[in-house]
């Protein structure tokens, strides 16, 4: 498989975008089997580049993250990141993860703090573990054989309390300890990102690849769920709209797929170096949006089949 970093050159040389899909680890043997069987070959199909898999709150899902990304990779053939987090790991631990990772042939991961397990309180780090990601990255770096990528906020951490710019300058650490590109949280207003990057790229001298994360909205209900628990910002004509929509949520959907390419549009020739799209492990949006940007086959004919 290939390092992440090379796929962005080599992309970014020929001009063209990188598209990648985020996935999670399913909670249940029916949810992994139907993720296999059904969702993943049919989110293949659109050509990503590569994809990456969540680990879960706390760690909680080490080792089915592992599993999948191996399976992706010796199954279908296609570069996958295993997500890595700081949370109840100790340096001992990370160690024996990432010579698990390499013994298995993932050379790629996405080093983060983490979030502690719901109702855990504040983020602490384990006794001998890390506290920051910038830690973690600098970690792995020197373990070696490793391409890092870093999570980067175009609206600053909700923990950040010193505001988005002293976040921005956290994001330069990881970047100075290592890592060799960065994916941004979810968001709604091309202007952070824009203002993120710019702060970054000419402000700080960063050269590493910032990518923006887009997630198709599914339902008013959800978004605002998710918003709440990042931090993000919904702009005001987005919520009035998805007000208006109410409980409709195929109107919502399709609303979230127009959104979505427009986002996707204005990045793009924007310069952006690619999309990676938080999947959700759902098919139709994220083939729309890519049909509609002429950047993938049609969406799949029979989406319901594949989403649960």
């Amino acid at each position: 498989m290939q390092f992440i970093r090379d796929i962005y050159a080599r992309k970014q040389a020929a001009r063209q975008p990188v598209i990648s899909f985020e996935f999670f680890p399913p909670k249940t043997d029916e949810g992994l089997a139907h993720f296999f069987d059904r969702s993943l070959p049919a989110l293949l199909a659109l050509k990503p580049d590569y994809c990456s898999v969540t680990y879960g709150a706390g760690g909680s899902t080490r080792d089915k993250t592992l599993m999948i990304v191996d399976r992706i990779q010796r199954e279908f053939g296609l570069t996958a990141m295993a997500h890595l987090t700081c949370v109840n790991s100790t340096r001992d631990q990370i160690r024996q993860i990432a010579d698990q990772a390499r013994g298995l042939g993932i050379h790629n991961l996405l080093a983060l703090r983490g979030d502690p397990p719901a109702g855990a309180g504040d983020f602490r780090p384990a006794e001998g573990g890390f506290e920051f990601a910038s830690q973690l990255v600098a970690f792995l770096r020197e373990f070696g054989g490793f391409c890092i990528g870093a999570a980067g906020f175009p609206e600053g951490h909700i923990a950040c309390k010193e505001g988005k710019h002293a976040d921005w300058r956290h994001l330069k650490a990881k970047i100075d300890g290592g890592a060799d590109f960065v994916l941004t949280q979810l968001f709604f207003d091309n202007a952070d990102y824009f203002e993120f990057r710019d702060y970054l790229a000419d402000g700080l001298g960063v050269k590493v690849p910032l990518v923006p994360g887009i997630i198709p909205i599914l339902s008013g209900s959800q978004i605002k769920r998710f918003t709440a628990l990042c931090g993000a910002a919904l702009p005001e004509q987005l919520v009035a709209d998805l007000e208006r929509l109410g409980d409709n949520d195929e109107a919502a959907i399709q609303y979230g797929i127009d959104y979505a390419t427009r986002q996707c549009a204005e990045l793009l020739r924007a310069g952006a170096p690619g999309i990676h799209f938080y999947t959700l492990n759902r098919v139709r949006s994220t083939a729309q949006i890519l049909s509609h940007l002429g950047l993938a086959p049609a969406s799949p004919a029979s989406p319901a089949r594949t989403d649960p």
